[in-house]
């Protein structure tokens, strides 16, 4: 990986370099490791996430390198320059029509993608599941045991290369038509209600105590969240603001899925 890492980042500086076949070929070597789970873009620390630019350096020069083509599934037909991914039942990895996994994204065994769409550089865990019309950006980071109900988005990113991308940590439930973007860390356990948009600057504020504590860019492990709204007075008056409320918490005494129906009902969170 050191070797891979040291041409991809000289050949990112200078593009110039990629005409030489060692850097070019460095830039494929790093997508096939993306594909196949032995990089990712960004991976678990101790104490936090660290992000390896320079794979998402690789992914950037890779969309120069690659040529547009006409694909044919079936009666489908595509034109792009990133294949769709393959070997799909010798990974375990079952995918309903017309759910896209790109070339690039790595699915461990398990995990099901019904029609919805997993971009390059993107890291889906075993056992979970990305449901119908439910997106996974480029480069975001989907845990194991998650469930990305139908409609939701996790936004992508590419630039800058050093950027943390959406990260959903193990056995997270995000509800119908959720949205969490701009780098935005959902951390183990969490339940995000149906319609909750998180971006890195929306307020998420734990309202169970006497005074409000305010998170931003990361829902605390655990936390049952739905979409809230606070007054912000302007010039021309005063408006409610979207945010996010933190109004309970998980269970750690039971099993997950019995915890995660039973917070579903205690809170009235919609799913």
């Amino acid at each position: 990986m050191d070797a891979l890492k040291t041409l991809v980042e000289a050949a990112f500086a200078d593009r110039s370099l990629l005409a030489q076949p060692e850097y070019e070929a460095a830039v494929l070597k790093t997508i096939e490791h993306l594909d196949r789970g032995t990089l990712r873009v960004a991976e678990p620390v101790e104490g936090g996430w660290q992000v390896n630019a320079w794979a998402k350096q690789a992914i950037l020069l890779y969309f120069g390198l690659a040529k547009m083509q006409t694909l044919e599934v079936g009666p489908f037909e595509f034109h792009d320059k990133i294949p769709l991914k393959r070997d799909l039942a010798a990974q375990k990895v079952r995918v309903v029509p017309p759910g896209t996994v790109r070339y690039g994204a790595h699915v461990e065994a398990g995990a099901v993608i019904m029609p919805g769409y997993v971009n390059i550089g993107a890291w889906v865990g075993a056992g979970s599941m990305v449901d119908t019309w439910a997106t996974v950006g480029s480069c975001a980071q989907i845990g194991r045991g998650v469930h990305l109900s139908g409609g939701v988005g996790i936004g992508g990113v590419l630039e800058p290369p050093g950027a943390s991308p959406v990260i959903i940590e193990d056995g997270c439930f995000i509800g119908s038509r959720c949205i969490v973007v701009e780098g935005v860390v959902v951390e183990a356990g969490a339940v995000l209600g149906a319609g909750t948009t998180i971006t890195a600057s929306t307020p998420i504020i734990d309202v169970r105590g006497p005074e409000e504590v305010i998170h931003k860019g990361r829902v605390p492990a655990g936390s049952v969240v739905v979409p809230g709204t606070r007054p912000k007075a302007f010039p021309a008056g005063t408006y409610h603001m979207p945010c996010a409320l933190i109004i309970g918490e998980r269970s750690r005494r039971t099993d997950e899925k019995t915890s995660l129906e039973a917070a579903l009902r205690e809170f009235a969170v919609e799913a």
